[in-house]
């Protein structure tokens, strides 16, 4: 008999692990950018070296620890809302199916550690995750749904995640073009 719970940890280690990358290698480009502004050696006066790194880098975790942990909030929300409008599923079994998925994160967040040396290959890593995520998701999901509710789920997906990512791109675009039209040159 197997343990249900075995992976129960894995979307926390996930998180975790992509976190980690993105965290270091944010690191590695801040460093670089204090150094040429001038600003590391006066860091050095007040802290070690060892200390300003490990202070950025629990800096950088919590901040990207805190932003994945939001997205998965929202994933599950959109699936179990997904589910509501278009399953015929009411006992709950759905859910237990797609639970194992989070394995394919987790190997996405080792495969992102083994990367940490580019964004894009972190970044590359995830969206190939999600993808193959997504279509696990749908694969596991579809005996319970009728032909319509299969569609109802995707294109409820791919609305929602796109209106958000592209409301997110938007809003950073308006800010970045306020900030530069604010700056007296």
């Amino acid at each position: 008999m197997r343990n249900p719970y075995l992976t129960s940890y894995f979307p926390l280690l996930s998180i975790i692990m992509f976190s980690l990358a993105l965290s270091v290698r944010t690191e590695m480009e801040l460093l670089s950018i204090l150094k040429n502004a001038g600003i590391y050696d006066g860091m050095l006066e007040f802290f070690s070296e060892t200390g300003i790194k490990l202070s950025l880098l629990a800096l950088l975790m919590v901040v990207y620890f805190m932003v994945f942990a939001a997205m998965k909030l929202i994933a599950d929300t959109i699936n179990e809302v997904s589910l509501l409008f278009f399953s015929k599923d009411h006992e709950g079994e759905s859910l237990y199916l797609i639970r194992h998925g989070a394995t394919i994160y987790f190997v996405g967040g080792i495969l992102s550690l083994l990367s940490f040396y580019s964004f894009i290959g972190i970044t590359a890593i995830f969206a190939v995750a999600t993808v193959v995520y997504f279509i696990y998701f749908v694969y596991k999901i579809s005996p319970k749904l009728a032909m319509a509710g299969l569609i109802g789920i995707v294109f409820f997906q791919v609305i929602l995640w796109s209106t958000l990512v592209l409301g997110i791109i938007y809003l950073a675009i308006k800010v970045y073009n306020s900030l530069v039209a604010s700056l007296p040159i």
